[in-house]
């Protein structure tokens, strides 16, 4: 079992930056992601990483503004949000799995442990 402890979420006015910390128990995950839920729509990828080779993955949507990154020592992913959008709102969800043979990076289905989630208000 890993458990996820998430923080970081805020609120910002466009153009702003908000960086988001998932700090991993349990296990050594191999794979974690990041995942956001605006209201009244599906939740989808937003970055992810392979841990134990450093490959980033993102969706085209922040690509270029969002840079996840990794402190193995602490088992910790990190997201940095750059010129954030009102569209940038969400609740930002931390994933994580064991297995690093992901197909699918930014896949919800490819994430076992999850976390709370945290909030991401930008204002215009």
């Amino acid at each position: 079992q890993v458990q996820l402890v998430e923080s970081g979420g805020g609120s910002v006015q466009a153009g702003g930056s908000l960086r988001l910390s998932c700090a991993a128990f349990g296990y050594t995950a191999q794979c974690m992601g990041w995942f956001r839920q605006a209201p009244g729509k599906e939740r989808e990828g937003v970055a992810a990483i392979i841990t134990g080779l450093g490959n980033t993955y993102y969706a085209d949507s922040v690509k270029g503004r969002f840079t996840i990154s990794q402190d193995n020592a602490k088992n910790t992913v990190y997201l940095q949000l750059n010129s954030l959008k009102p569209e940038d709102t969400a609740v930002y969800y931390c994933a994580a799995d064991l297995n690093f043979l992901v197909a699918q990076p930014l896949g919800e289905s490819e994430y076992r442990f999850w976390g709370q989630g945290t909030q991401v208000t930008v204002s215009s």
